[in-house]
């Protein structure tokens, strides 16, 4: 039963992260049709610029408290990263908005791989150190243990995911997200500027993908220039399990995609007799990925953004 506990706890906090980087693909999914594969790396330049604040701010301001730089620092990473994928929307993504759906899906993985090779130039190929900057000190909930930072990741994706609804669904810029999303050219004859509303869903994208990069960072205590891609791809899965283009779909997805994997791991090697172990965790979320397609192919919650408008 503890075994249980520890596992769900883990699974919830790995799907948060996994939410938050779906949230990012249904997004700009949900409003111009692209599935743009370098958004894992946006996530990584997000913990890769966080490390580097974070090196800089303890050396030259070793008095502040630890929690006030980390602060800073996702800031600071939430603004490059929002930067980062303004510019790429507008130089590689824009000028191909009615060319066919390859053009900028090869595009996409052109960048990010370009964004990766840049990584490697600007902080070298080693892993990386994440410092803990929370308190380490394990606390106790019915036999198993959650640590301040796990708990600091659930609470911050609560807080993000329920912002982000109110966003989509209380405000103008929601509104013409979802304008943008059912019929562009209507809502450019209804005085909406879907150039911006896609920057924005851009820049939106890559602030959450900073805040789920130094989370990621911060649970497994290393940065690298390729540590972007998996979690990319399982958050892609997330947002194809739950549906993709549908924000509760992508949280649904993130979560459920999280809780398969960390009980797989956990009880992986007890279902094969100890032929597989935790590592192969991985081939539980593309085996429940094709279930989920097979059955219903459109997701758990098949719809698009702009069918809730």
């Amino acid at each position: 039963m503890d075994i249980l506990l520890q596992q769900i706890i883990n699974g919830l906090v790995l799907g948060s992260m996994y939410a938050l980087v779906a949230l990012g693909y249904t997004m700009v999914y949900g409003i111009i049709g692209l599935i743009n594969f370098a958004h894992g790396d946006v996530l990584m330049v997000g913990a890769l610029t966080s490390w580097s604040i974070i090196s800089v701010m303890r050396e030259s301001t070793p008095d502040m408290p630890a929690w006030m730089i980390l602060l800073l620092a996702t800031l600071i990473a939430m603004v490059v990263c929002a930067a980062l994928n303004y510019t790429i929307e507008k130089l590689a993504y824009r000028p191909l908005r009615n060319s066919p759906r390859l053009a900028p899906l090869i595009t996409a993985i052109g960048v990010s791989i370009l964004l990766q090779t840049l990584a490697m130039i600007i902080w070298k190929p080693n892993p990386k150190s994440y410092p803990t900057m929370l308190s380490s000190e394990p606390i106790a909930i019915g036999g198993a243990v959650i640590s301040a930072t796990q708990i600091t990741i659930l609470a911050t994706t609560a807080i993000v995911l329920s912002f982000l609804m109110w966003l989509v669904n209380r405000t103008n810029l929601g509104r013409a997200m979802r304008a943008t999303a059912e019929n562009p050219r209507v809502a450019g004859l209804m005085g909406i500027k879907p150039d911006m509303v896609i920057s924005a869903t851009f820049i939106i994208g890559a602030m959450l993908a900073a805040v789920a990069g130094i989370m990621w960072a911060s649970n497994y205590g290393t940065v690298q220039h390729a540590m972007g891609f998996m979690p990319g791809l399982k958050a892609f899965v997330a947002a194809v399990m739950g549906g993709i283009g549908n924000l509760a779909g992508a949280v649904l997805g993130g979560i459920a995609l999280g809780l398969i994997e960390a009980l797989g791991a956990g009880y992986l090697g007890q279902l094969t007799g100890g032929f597989l172990g935790s590592q192969y965790s991985d081939i539980f979320a593309f085996i429940v990925l094709a279930l989920v397609l097979t059955l219903r192919p459109s997701g758990l919650l098949g719809e698009r953004v702009a069918d809730r408008a």
